[in-house]
């Protein structure tokens, strides 16, 4: 029995070096009109004596369909993530003029109004002594709260010294120190701060709130954002 081949001599791929195979070489990827291309070919000059196994050409077709799907996801997980960066500077953006509430011991004073910050109270706190100071480490202000409940314990501090002096507009720092459960003991500190702007990145994690006199914080930094 005579064996059908190529009489041109070259394989069924050479066949491909029109259209089809420029648009693969310019794009550098198979695309589904190749495969079935490819199939084509295959099939045109296969050996009729030994023909191309049904379970292998569902198996061909069973990879490049998958192949397929998984780039097709690939391309929508992408528009999904920029869509969720979209939403995600959206939301951000909304917080400028807002104040959310960070870790810091840092009072941003503006010469006129309160300033705000909060202590983590462990249980077994019986004393608790709350000192703010000047930019150059003088003491400005200093009180003690006495039995303080466990938990998130809110300050407020009007912007004047001891003998009721409003002292001028800047950064002061609070130092929280405190007897737990008869030791001595440093609090962590909170402070509320207003957001000044949003830098928006390539991604949600490159995403920063720039806030006044802390500089840039990630969304993650954020603890709580006040009402208002």
């Amino acid at each position: 029995m005579t064996t059908i081949s190529n009489t041109s001599g070259n394989s069924y791929l050479d066949s491909l070096k029109g259209t089809d195979a420029t648009k693969k070489e310019d794009s550098g990827a198979l695309t589904q009109s190749d495969f079935f291309a490819l199939l084509t070919q295959q099939l045109a000059f296969q050996d009729p004596t030994k023909p191309v196994e049904n379970d292998q050409m569902i198996a061909q077709m069973t990879s490049f369909t998958m192949a397929d799907g998984i780039s097709s996801l690939n391309t929508n997980f992408k528009d999904f993530a920029a869509s969720m960066n979209s939403n995600q500077a959206l939301q951000a953006s909304s917080l400028v003029g807002r104040t959310v509430r960070v870790n810091s011991d840092t009072l941003i004073f503006d010469g006129k109004n309160s300033t705000y910050g909060a202590i983590e109270v462990p249980a077994k706190t019986t004393s608790m002594k709350v000192s703010i100071y000047d930019a150059s480490g003088a003491l400005v202000k200093s009180d003690t709260v006495a039995n303080p409940s466990e938990g998130k314990f809110e300050l407020a501090w009007d912007g004047t010294n001891e003998a009721g002096t409003t002292q001028t507009t800047g950064l002061y720092t609070m130092k929280i120190d405190a007897t737990v459960d008869g030791k001595a003991q440093s609090l962590v500190t909170s402070s509320y701060v207003p957001v000044a702007s949003v830098t928006l990145g390539t991604s949600t994690a490159d995403m920063k709130l720039n806030l006044l006199g802390l500089g840039a914080k990630k969304m993650s930094d954020i603890l709580e954002i006040a009402a208002g």
